[in-house]
């Protein structure tokens, strides 16, 4: 009876730990994002015109989780149109979410941010904060917020001037959740080729097509690292580089930063994957495992709209410290959860 038993634990615990998924995790959603909380993902992604939160235990299952509306555009304001790439984040107890949001012209999109109190995002009250700004107030977007030694900071990508541009990634340092402190420092330009790909037509501005933005924080053992997505979000050829830090604590010095030569990630026509970017990153339940979470589009040709589905995939470390992404998988391709 004992061996019987032993059996069936053994099978028992082997079929939960062999549970798989495939991708995408969503027919839609552009801008994925994730905060891993007491045992709870609590994802969102880009709707335009709100902001959602899922909360579930398992990312894999997003399409049968738990959500909320916690907050909508309002009518006849600087934020009443164009929300993008909202992320959640627990500091100091609190939760925020930073989104970016303009009046309905694109050209006057900044950054904006909500507080909640509660250490439960679906309970208590999300209070609108305001804009958040670095002192020359200037066009931003996909706003993503971090600590580095006791120092919070955030990056976003930005125009230099007032018209519609080349995108570059700037970074500051930040008082609290809800000021940046001082002026913001350019610590990316689109330079590569794979940065510029973007052009629909022969009227097309050239600057428009050179686009560094979606900047996310990643950070493994005593190094820190910055992926971005670059070239036109409407193009196959979107897809993410690499910022690799290499100074001592100044984040602040743009000379620390060191651009990859090649992107890091992108499309793969074998795969039927085009377009992957602007993504983040998670942990397993368990801490042990690194994650990638993206959006990317199953056809070529479909561009940025809602035919973008949130995907993701464990990464792995090389020898030197750097992340490595591999290639994005097939929808084919059988994955194991998340390890718990």
């Amino acid at each position: 009876m004992k061996k019987y038993l032993i059996l069936f634990l053994f099978t028992t615990i082997s079929f939960a730990q062999q549970k798989t998924f495939s991708n995408p995790i969503l027919p839609s959603g552009a801008d994925p994002y994730s905060t891993y909380y007491k045992g709870y993902y609590y994802y969102t992604n880009t709707l335009g015109n709100r902001l959602v939160l899922w909360k579930t235990k398992d990312l894999s299952e997003l399409k049968n989780a738990e959500s909320k509306v916690i907050w909508e555009a309002q009518k006849g304001t600087n934020y009443a149109a164009g929300i993008w790439a909202p992320e959640f984040h627990i500091i100091n107890g609190k939760w925020y979410c930073y989104f970016a949001a303009d009046n309905g012209e694109n050209k006057n999109h900044r950054m904006y941010v909500l507080e909640n109190k509660s250490s439960d995002p679906f309970k208590g009250k999300w209070d609108f904060k305001g804009k958040i700004a670095a002192k020359t107030d200037k066009w931003a977007i996909d706003g993503n917020v971090f600590e580095y030694q006791k120092q919070l900071y955030m990056i976003w990508a930005g125009w230099a001037g007032d018209t519609n541009g080349q995108q570059n990634i700037y970074i500051a340092k930040m008082k609290n959740p809800l000021e940046i402190e001082g002026d913001r420092v350019l610590i990316s330009s689109p330079t590569h080729g794979w940065e510029t790909h973007g052009a629909l037509h022969d009227d097309v501005n050239p600057a428009q097509v050179n686009v560094n933005e979606g900047p996310q924080f990643l950070a493994h053992d005593d190094k820190i690292f910055i992926v971005f997505s670059a070239s036109g979000c409407w193009t196959d050829f979107y897809a993410l580089g690499l910022l690799a830090f290499n100074g001592g604590n100044n984040l602040l010095d743009p000379s620390a930063w060191k651009k990859s030569e090649e992107p890091i990630f992108q499309q793969t026509a074998k795969n039927g994957v085009y377009a992957p970017g602007h993504n983040s990153f998670f942990k397993s339940p368990n801490g042990k495992e690194d994650w990638i979470l993206y959006h990317a589009n199953s056809n070529p040709g479909e561009g940025c709209g809602n035919k973008r589905s949130p995907r993701m995939q464990k990464i792995s470390w090389d020898t030197n410290g750097f992340p490595v992404l591999g290639e994005p998988v097939s929808e084919q391709t059988i994955l194991a959860i998340p390890s718990k």
